[in-house]
């Protein structure tokens, strides 16, 4: 996986939401938005 760089857009990617549909980064571009992360710790 590379670096992704501080003050430029993120790579456009596609992934399954968790009904197994599609998604597009690019879909979601110009809107408001929530980045949940749920870290695993210190492990």
């Amino acid at each position: 996986m590379s670096k992704v760089a501080l003050n430029k857009p993120a790579p456009d990617f596609d992934l399954n939401d968790y009904q197994g549909n599609p998604v597009n980064l690019a879909d979601f571009r110009g809107q408001k938005n929530v980045l949940l992360v749920f870290n695993r710790g210190f492990v």
